[in-house]
């Protein structure tokens, strides 16, 4: 059987094969200018998916290399300022065994004591170091100075001490350019305001000083001239009065500078009754993340009760956990890290819940896909001072408190007292040790860093070199192609116009 072929067909076939053969040939001339074998997905859908997730990956890494960068910048500065303050701790160290010395004389402990106040002001100093105009040593409290100068006291008497911290310590307020010397020299449990004179020349001259306040006002105001000094009526009623200046016997107060932590902290938990329960709950321990509370049974505090956690936000609960044995108003329930109390008068419904927030000062960095580090610090843990109107203690001591100590010694020297020297001098050995051990943490993350920059830049030099496999396009075979397909093309033409140059019309 014989098909008749239309003119129509044959120009339809040839501008078919045209246009497929100008395809592949624009197809494989887009691969030769962009030099990438996949330029849509229809290339290859699985090579562009694979395409699509090692770019993703490497987006990451990239952020992970930003983020190392930013890691040793901060933990380098914090090196450099740990390392200052050490030398200065040993330089100070060489001054208060001049200090603690029987053969110094009261100028020579003047001397010195203007050299220490003046490392005291460059020790705050180095406590607010900066990087990038954020505060390296004062938690997430980046934007504020981690340290401020501020008048501090201490005694000599361990009783009056332990009076005035049982009744809401002392404040001060006012300013001295030298440490305040007073002594009470009289004793009053019924008015409460117990004779005393001070001294702001080391000792050399006295003055009697006065209240500002009457005898029925707790507390009292003492008026040490420039400054004033405030204090429980309870705490006056301990003193011990000499009225010999040359006697150290008595009741002494040294007023001398210190340092205020003005940053944030690890050591704070907050409970929030999401529910309204009316229970006051509180939590004890050291929690790594926040940790929600549900009661699952009613609690009238007569029996333990079930309940549950969730460390995640309450996506997943951890159930079939039974309460401690209520007493009276009271139950404790434990928790990952710690226990939630719980204290009410009327009974707690089921479904009451409770969030446990610890306080975090800490600022993480991810530098891995499976590794962060602490980048910052919390200064009252480094280099001690008063936090929260106390002195800062390590251990329960005091001694590592680099604050304290050095301002002590600095009233010490200026009040020519070589014994308070000598014990500035032991403390300061604990004191340079609490900050050489920060250093050796610093410096331990510094390595960890650094390390992780090592395998961060391995993987993203295998993540480059799949990305290439996988993407880029052989031009060796890439060239090669090309002309055979320019050829084709040419073949393609050459053919069509010669089919299309004939007709029947030709013939007759």
């Amino acid at each position: 059987m014989v098909m008749r072929i239309a003119q129509q067909s044959i120009y339809g076939s040839i501008v078919r094969q045209n246009n497929a053969a100008l395809s592949k040939l624009m197809e494989t001339n887009l691969q030769s200018s962009t030099q990438k074998r996949i330029n849509a997905p229809s290339d290859d859908p699985n090579g562009a998916a694979m395409v699509l997730q090692t770019r993703c990956d490497i987006s990451q890494l990239t952020q992970y290399k930003r983020n190392i960068t930013s890691a040793q910048g901060w933990l380098t500065q914090s090196d450099s300022a740990l390392s200052s303050v050490s030398t200065l701790i040993t330089t100070i160290k060489g001054y208060a065994e001049q200090g603690a010395t029987g053969s110094v004389t009261e100028e020579n402990r003047g001397e010195i004591a203007s050299a220490v106040r003046q490392y005291f002001q460059q020790l705050i100093s180095l406590a607010n170091t900066e990087y990038n105009g954020q505060s390296l040593y004062a938690g997430q409290k980046v934007d504020t100075e981690a340290f401020t100068q501020q008048l501090w006291m201490n005694s000599n008497d361990t009783a009056f001490d332990a009076a005035v911290n049982a009744n809401n310590g002392f404040t001060l307020t006012g300013s001295s350019d030298s440490t305040l010397l007073v002594q009470f020299t009289g004793t009053d449990t019924v008015g409460h305001q117990p004779a005393f004179s001070y001294s702001s020349d080391g000792g050399a001259t006295w003055t009697t000083g006065t209240y500002n306040t009457a005898t029925t006002t707790d507390p009292q105001e003492l008026n040490l001239g420039g400054v004033t000094m405030t204090l429980a009526n309870n705490s006056l009623d301990s003193v011990t009065a000499c009225a010999d200046h040359d006697d150290q016997n008595g009741t002494w107060m040294w007023i001398r500078p210190t340092a205020v932590y003005n940053g944030n902290s690890n050591d704070g938990v907050t409970v929030v009754d999401a529910t309204g329960s009316g229970a006051t709950a509180s939590a004890a321990g050291v929690f790594s993340g926040n940790v929600a509370v549900r009661l699952d049974e009613d609690c009238d505090f007569s029996a333990p009760f079930a309940y549950s956690y969730s460390t995640d936000g309450g996506r997943s609960w951890v159930t079939g956990n039974t309460s401690g044995t209520p007493s009276a108003t009271q139950v404790s329930l434990p928790v990952p890290g710690g226990s939630l109390t719980l204290t009410s008068a009327a009974p707690l419904a089921s479904g009451s819940q409770y969030f446990i927030q610890p306080s975090t000062a800490n600022i993480n960095m991810a530098i891995s896909p499976t590794d962060s580090v602490t980048v910052n610090g919390v200064g009252k843990d480094i280099f001690g001072g008063i936090y929260d109107g106390k002195a800062v203690t390590f251990d329960g001591s005091v001694d590592p408190n680099l604050f304290e100590t050095v301002g002590k010694l600095v009233g010490y020297l200026e009040t020519n007292n070589q014994q308070g020297c000598q014990q500035a001098l032991d403390q300061l050995t604990a004191s340079q040790q609490q900050v050489l051990t920060v250093a050796a943490s610093v410096g331990a993350r510094e390595n960890r860093v650094t390390a992780a920059g090592t395998m961060v830049d391995t993987l993203a030099e295998n993540a480059n070199d799949t990305l290439s496999k996988t993407e880029d396009a052989d031009l060796t075979e890439l060239i090669t192609k090309l002309a055979q397909q320019e050829l084709a093309y040419q073949a393609v033409l050459k053919s069509s116009s010669t089919v299309m140059n004939l007709s029947l019309v030709s013939y007759i």
